[in-house]
């Protein structure tokens, strides 16, 4: 498996010149950009292919991979909105992800299903969404890039057999899912996931979290949470899993590459699990 960051893992407004550097210098071998609304560091709603071209070009002077695409803005336009205007804007900007992936060859978008809330119930959630992704996936079939569901903290798909459910129900080869390790242990077992899960999934983020603090300010380092990375990669590699593994943390405030060279280092634990041990 190859060792992947996450552009977020930078500080805002770090450069993609500098991302990269920092990247190959900590030892990764890929690095997922983010794109942003207009005016953002990187990757935007108004990057052209030829702008988009010369990102790949960077990447590849620091022998660096680019194998998925992820974006926040879906969390402002999500395509579960009651809103017929905001969902079209959702559209546009899955849209737009897979756009820059098939012009810089990336095989797999991020995408926030929805989100359920006050004004848009479960059921609404489900049947919404899936309605877009449809659309959505016969587009990325059209182009060759497959979106990559990702399950959050948007209290929804709380499951993974319902998870399963719901990507099988798109009913399109395109259509997948973007497992984050450490988004299901506030109510679940990452690795019985990645089993029911199987080969839906297309890519994998990883990070940590302490379930005995139990909100947002529970994600902390990988090793330094409550993942079982051993029963984690047993279970990959079980399902045959040998893609990309992209760490999604939170930047460091001070020397930003620090994260970076720290995450390398630990990602290398998990990667040979047969060094970590079972909690006592």
């Amino acid at each position: 498996m190859l060792k992947g960051i996450n552009q977020w893992c930078y500080p805002d407004g770090t450069s993609l010149e500098k991302i990269f550097e920092y990247s190959y210098e900590s030892g990764f071998e890929a690095v997922e950009l983010n794109v942003y609304e207009e005016g953002g560091i990187g990757l935007t709603m108004e990057t052209a292919a030829q702008e988009a071209a010369a990102i790949v070009k960077m990447a590849e002077k620091y022998g660096l991979k680019l194998p998925s695409l992820s974006t926040g803005l879906l969390w402002k336009a999500p395509l579960s909105s009651p809103d017929e205007n905001v969902r079209e804007k959702g559209r546009s900007i899955v849209k737009k992800q897979i756009e820059l992936a098939e012009a810089m060859g990336i095989g797999t978008v991020l995408v926030v299903p929805g989100v359920v809330n006050e004004e848009t119930s479960y059921a609404e959630c489900y049947e919404r969404s899936q309605i877009e992704l449809r659309k959505l996936a016969a587009f990325a079939e059209e182009k060759k890039v497959h979106i990559g569901i990702e399950n959050v903290w948007n209290k929804f798909l709380l499951s993974p057999l319902e998870m399963a459910r719901y990507i099988d129900e798109i009913e399109s080869q395109y259509a997948g899912a973007y497992f984050d390790v450490g988004n299901v242990l506030q109510f679940g077992y990452p690795e019985q996931w990645i089993r029911i899960l199987n080969d839906r999934i297309r890519k994998v983020h990883v990070k940590d979290f302490r379930t005995s603090i139990g909100n947002i300010t529970g994600f902390v380092s990988l090793l330094a949470g409550d993942v079982n990375w051993a029963a984690v990669m047993k279970a990959l590699k079980e399902i045959k899993y040998d893609d990309v593994l992209t760490a999604e943390l939170s930047p460091y405030l001070i020397a930003p590459q620090e994260l970076a060279n720290d995450t390398a280092r630990q990602m290398d634990v998990i990667l040979s699990s047969c060094t970590i041990t079972q909690k006592v």
